[in-house]
């Protein structure tokens, strides 16, 4: 009887960790093979003081019904040796999702080139700024190396559905890659600043004129323009690519889609009908100045600039994934529930050496926020606040302060009833199943213990005391 109790008592914990084990499966995917690719954008050429603004279409990228899971990127050289910021500063990445017609020839274009309105439908995300700002897919800056973009499971952003693409229509994908190359520069961080006295620009790529007080940013710095280079510099010009790894898996039932929204810390809430373009009167500005304390008459120890809005979210969902864009002089965002929750913190990781994705000055990285799955719901309509924070001891133009979020409308459809909450971390080396079958057979070793003791404590009970 006692050998049957041990036996049942092992058995038992046996069947937690199978069960476990087997409902880890089911809700997770069985197990599904995640697939990988690297590819290279075209080549792009750089000299000293020279800004990249290219915009790369039809680029090479897994086809097929799939939900993709990351996508990760950086500068190399012809070499393929990662090239550091400190000599090409990445201002920003953006991949951006499309259908093109069939017959039509796009390969590169900027934006002054006009297309027929009919050969590209754009595929923008779930919003929230207006028209054609932040409606990429994906997209980072110098914090690219560094930065975690894995969609846990269950989730997937799903592509290449064919019920969604228009007939006589292929799904294509547009690479934006926006660089400066600093060497030989007579100012680096105003030059990363795109500040206009730098480039000498009075008027934006489309030729028309500053706005007043517009003393640097994107408008400076466009394509084919010139950083202020020192008195005798030369250098020669190079050739980069765009290295770009992207992770999915094959498309199922069991995957639950998440939508993309991109939160703008500048987004006053207005909306012009029918305007396309930034202005100080709609919507999303992008980017803003940040003044120095000392210019504000601020004390040194309160010298932060704090960029804070609140934004309606146009759906309800559950939270599965946040991370802040910010750059140098960052010092994290936040996005609060409206009653001051936080939902999500993204601090910025600065480099301290001249080794790519570790380089001193620079944000390298930005810490992420991995919610427990179907842990944090957001309503429709909630209203959400938006924080960023920079360092104000010197002024700074051209900052951002975007917060990427993704958010499933659904629920985790299974849940292991011993699912413990799981957080990817910069650095985990293991993956998620890993820890969690571990978690579970420690369970099981903890349960078998227990019964030997218990059975133990039994045996010892049926022995009678020798009675002097």
């Amino acid at each position: 009887m006692v050998l049957c109790s041990q036996s049942c008592l092992l058995l038992l914990a046996v069947v937690v960790l199978a069960f476990n084990i087997s409902s880890l499966q089911a809700a997770w995917g069985n197990g599904k093979e995640i697939k990988s690719a690297t590819f290279l954008s075209p080549m792009f050429v750089s000299g000293p003081g020279s800004v990249g603004n290219r915009f790369f279409y039809n680029i090479d990228f897994p086809r097929g019904h799939i939900a993709l899971k990351s996508f990760n990127a950086e500068v190399i050289d012809e070499e393929g040796n990662p090239v550091p910021l400190h000599e090409i500063y990445l201002h920003h990445w953006l991949v951006v999702r499309y259908y093109q017609r069939g017959n039509a020839k796009i390969t590169e274009a900027n934006h002054k080139q006009k297309f027929r309105e009919s050969d590209i439908l754009w595929v923008w995300n779930a919003g929230i700024c207006q028209d054609t700002d932040l409606r990429q897919y994906f997209g980072l800056g110098s914090e690219t190396r560094r930065t975690v973009t894995h969609v846990p499971d269950p989730y997937g952003l799903e592509i290449g559905n064919p019920a969604e693409i228009p007939a006589g229509y292929q799904e294509r994908w547009l690479l934006n890659v926006h660089s400066i190359d600093t060497r030989g520069v007579e100012d680096k961080q105003g030059c990363t600043e795109c500040r206009c006295d730098l480039y000498n620009i009075t008027v934006d790529e489309y030729g028309r004129a500053l706005r007043p007080g517009y003393e640097g940013g994107i408008s400076c710095c466009y394509d084919k323009t010139q950083c202020k280079l020192r008195q005798g510099v030369q250098g020669a010009r190079r050739s980069l690519y765009m290295r770009y790894t992207v992770k999915w898996v094959v498309w199922d039932s069991s995957i639950i889609p998440v939508k993309i929204f991109i939160l703008d810390a500048t987004d006053n809430g207005k909306r012009i009908d029918g305007s396309t373009g930034k202005g100080l009167e709609n919507g999303c500005q992008v980017e803003y100045d940040v003044q120095s304390c000392s210019a504000t008459g601020q004390a040194v120890d309160g010298c932060i600039d704090v960029k804070r809005t609140s934004l309606t979210m146009p759906i309800s969902g559950y939270l599965i994934y946040g991370v802040a864009h910010q750059h140098a002089g960052g010092l994290g965002s936040a996005l609060y529930r409206e009653d001051g929750r936080v939902l999500c913190t993204s601090l910025p990781i600065y480099g301290e050496g001249k080794e790519a994705a570790n380089e001193a000055g620079y944000i390298v990285g930005m810490s992420t926020c991995y919610p427990e799955p179907g842990s944090v719901k957001i309503a429709g309509g909630e209203k959400l606040v938006v924080e960023s924070n920079y360092s104000s001891h010197q002024k700074r133009t051209g900052v951002m302060g975007f917060f990427y979020i993704l958010v499933a409308e659904q629920p985790p459809k299974h849940m292991p009833f011993l699912l413990a909450p799981v957080h990817i971390q910069e650095n985990l080396k293991l993956s998620t199943d890993t820890w969690l079958i571990a978690a579970f057979l420690g369970l099981a070793i903890t349960i078998a213990v227990a019964a030997h003791l218990w059975v133990s404590r039994k045996r010892e009970d049926l022995y009678e005391p020798i009675m002097g």
